[in-house]
């Protein structure tokens, strides 16, 4: 199952589907048990914490609902009570009707002879508010007749609402279209004190900073006043809504603001705007540079630090301006972390810089006065869990990506046999060229994972590495078993791109010491023990012991098979290719008259010069031995070509196997320590074929193949029928002895030999 992080601060679980994909992921299961075990026991503190806190709101709210209920109860026994005395003045006082009748004439024609003389001053007094206001725009910074302006322009306001809203009581729809139009010239006035208004509101910080108390304490005056007469009107608006009849009556209820003008929620948009630039600067510079983030957010800070010791004394207390600053920052950069964090394109090195601000963060607002618990909500949402596994992935997956670049690029060189793919080194040996990036990459990674500071996540990373060099060992494999497959096919299909397949062989065999060749008298080492020293200091001594020093030896041979497999691969080549002709001659009629095996021993003279330069040194008796097995194994196997006959008594095949051997150790003892090590004695397989041949029928040659049984277990019987059926003398009981005795042989099994190959 899976919980998600959201707004409100819950905790990210994330499935463990994504968590256990291999089966070496069970050993976290006892670590993701504990984090599960936190996790839940800090939730469960979490609610605890909110279901107290949303009690005693609710609480308080009843209490208000209840004062509330009884203030309006209140007021509206009054209302009542004075609707009654109203009603009962009528009939108390003789005359009334004629007496209220001239009341209203004599109120009536004041407010004519005001609205005629508010309609006569209207445009001197919209020229005086210009005049006002240009000479503020010569001083934008003080604008010293801004409380002048306000107050005029609040009273146009009103005189303007007050004729309005009596010309549409009168509905008189021709006249409130002329009216409209003569009241035209203040919204440009109202517009232009906004702009001046808003001027000063986008630069309260900077107001602040600079000292200017006059300034931001006339601000704050003209906005009070504002979201007093926003609040006058909302309270108009609902006792007119609930009792329209009775607020009719009252002149106090019917005069003054006539709309809600927004000021004050203007000044906390403007609050806002302000520090939006600020974020929008500091994103750019912190994409840049993941390293600018803290740099970058000191405006934050030092905005904060200005609201709480210089604007706290000159704002309205109950604005609790240095809280409302607070929380409009602190959601802004919750929301300008969340947003970064939830690109996909975010660069891992900018997401773990966010990983670590997120204490930082907390810290720093701590200065300031703000517990952790008082900023809701909490800047990361709580996923900091969640975003160190993401930002692990994002370095894991580079290095997929990477590997896998750097695969195709390989896989396309060598099935298009470019040659500008190959290099040599400064020893003159092949080397594919893409192999320094590739551990060039993997040391960036390793560096990046550190920075993280976490073992458990450079680990995380580190085993990704080792899956992906064992993965691409196998992928050599097989991609090199198919291309050299091709060259089983006929003799001219695939020989014009054999050399650089064969050089493409030899690059790689290089590359693979290149990753191991360490050398303790020059100090050099090869790229997997330098990326050994470079992960080790950023991992736990249990992981390096149990875990990474398996895999890296587990590495170190899979470079040792992969090389020996290329030179295997490259001999069968050889084979497959310039021996095409010359193999299945042997032991035929046609073998006692040529010199085959000099031309093939010739041919190997030809190779090792040509490779010998271009491959590792190491590798040289490496080549040499598998030279001299392939071409042992094919001798041997030999038996099997078409017509071989051996006539014991006619044909000069055992001097003909003599010359054979010596012309063979003729060009191995060439590489004296291969030759004395292994190769001379391996030959002495060819005289175990020619004992097979020369034993007489009946015991001796049972006796034969008992010992050679004996001393190579692995001995195919199939390969020792073949043998005896190519004798002259062969009779079906000779085979039938030898089965014979093989069954009841027992030899004790022990390290292949090179007879498993020949059957």
């Amino acid at each position: 199952m899976a919980q998600a992080g959201d707004a409100d601060g819950t905790v990210a679980m994330p499935r463990l589907g994504d968590l256990l994909r291999h089966p070496e992921d069970l050993d976290k299961i006892t670590g993701l048990k504990a984090e599960y075990t936190r996790k839940k026991a800090a939730v469960d503190s979490q609610l605890r914490e909110g279901l107290r806190d949303q009690l005693e709101t609710v609480q308080r709210s009843i209490n208000i609902l209840k004062e509330g209920q009884r203030q309006v109860s209140k007021s509206k026994d009054e209302l009542q009570g004075i609707d009654k005395l109203c009603a009962e003045s009528q009939t108390s006082v003789d005359d009334f009707a004629q007496i209220d009748k001239l009341a209203r004439v004599q109120r009536n024609f004041e407010a004519t002879l005001m609205m005629k003389k508010g309609l006569e001053n209207f445009s001197a007094d919209i020229a005086e508010v210009e005049s006002l206001l240009r000479e503020d725009d010569e001083d934008i910074e003080n604008q010293p007749n801004l409380l002048k302006v306000h107050m005029q322009i609040s009273r146009l306001r009103d005189f303007r609402d007050e004729a309005m809203d009596q010309i549409r009581r009168a509905r008189d729809t021709s006249n409130e279209e002329t009216l409209a139009d003569y009241f035209q010239g203040l919204d440009s006035v109202i517009e232009w004190f906004d702009e001046h208004l808003g001027t000063a509101c986008m630069n309260l910080i900077p107001l602040v900073q600079s000292d200017n108390r006059s300034m931001v304490v006339r601000l704050a005056v003209v906005v009070m006043n504002e979201e007093k007469n926003d609040d006058t009107v909302r309270a108009l608006q609902e006792a007119q809504k609930d009792h329209e009849d009775l607020a009719s009556r009252f002149k106090s209820m019917n005069i003054g603001p006539k709309s809600i003008r927004g000021y004050k929620e203007k000044f906390m948009q403007a609050i806002e705007l302000y520090a939006q630039s600020q974020f929008e600067n500091t994103k750019e510079d912190f994409l840049g540079d993941p390293d600018n983030l803290e740099k970058g957010f000191r405006w934050f800070f030092n905005d904060l630090f200005t609201v709480q010791q210089g604007m706290q004394s000159l704002m309205p207390k109950k604005w609790k301006i240095y809280k409302t600053y607070t929380d409009i920052y602190h959601r802004m950069m919750h929301d300008f972390l969340i947003g970064l964090i939830d690109d996909p394109e975010l660069p891992p090195d900018n997401l773990l810089a966010i990983i670590h601000w997120s204490e930082k963060y907390y810290k720093k607002m701590g200065k300031l006065g703000w517990k952790q618990s008082a900023l809701r909500p909490n800047i990361l949402d709580d996923r900091e869990p969640e975003l160190i596994r993401q930002w692990q992935n994002i370095i894991i997956s580079a290095v997929e990506e990477w590997m896998e670049r750097i695969s195709e690029t390989d896989r396309k060189g060598f099935l298009e046999r470019i040659p500008d793919s190959l290099d040599t080194n400064a020893e003159g040996y092949f080397r594919t060229k893409t192999l320094p990036d590739m551990w060039r990459m993997l040391h960036e990674q390793i560096v990046a994972s550190g920075a993280s500071a976490r073992t458990d996540v450079t680990e995380g990373i580190i085993d990704a590495m080792f899956r992906v060099l064992k993965n691409r060992q196998a992928a050599w494999q097989t991609l090199i078993d198919e291309e050299c497959s091709k060259y089983n096919g006929p003799a001219d299909e695939h020989a014009e791109g054999l050399q650089l397949m064969q050089d493409w062989l030899v690059a790689v065999a290089n590359d693979q010491i290149a990753c191991i060749d360490d050398n303790d008298e020059t100090g050099q080492v090869g790229y997997l023990t330098r990326f050994k020293r470079d992960f080790e200091p950023l991992v736990n001594s249990n992981y390096m012991a149990s875990r990474a020093m398996p895999e890296l030896d587990a590495l170190r041979d899979g470079y040792v098979d992969l090389s020996t497999h290329c030179l295997n691969r490259f001999v069968e080549l050889v084979f497959a290719v310039d021996f095409r002709t010359t193999i299945p001659d042997f032991f035929t009629q046609k073998w006692y008259g040529e010199f085959a095996i000099k031309r093939i021993t010739s041919t190997f003279e030809d190779y090792m010069s040509d490779y010998s330069p271009v491959l590792h040194s190491s590798l040289t008796e490496i080549l040499v031995e598998e030279l001299s097995d392939e071409l042992l194994v094919r001798y041997l196997s030999s038996v099997r070509n078409k017509g071989v006959k051996f006539r014991r008594h006619v044909d000069p095949y055992t001097d003909k196997f003599k010359d054979d051997v010596l012309t063979v150790f003729a060009f191995f003892q060439k590489y004296p320590d291969s030759f004395e090590g292994t190769i001379k004695q391996k030959w002495r397989l060819v005289d175990w074929l020619v004992r097979l041949l020369e034993a007489e029928k009946g015991p001796a040659l049972v006796g034969v193949y008992e010992n050679f049984k004996t001393e190579y277990w692995d001995l195919q019987l199939s390969w020792v029928e073949t043998t005896l059926r190519t004798r002259d003398d062969f009779e079906r009981s000779m085979v039938s002895t030898v089965k014979a005795k093989a069954a009841e042989l027992s030899v004790e099994r022990g390290m292949e030999t090179l007879m498993s190959r020949i059957r």
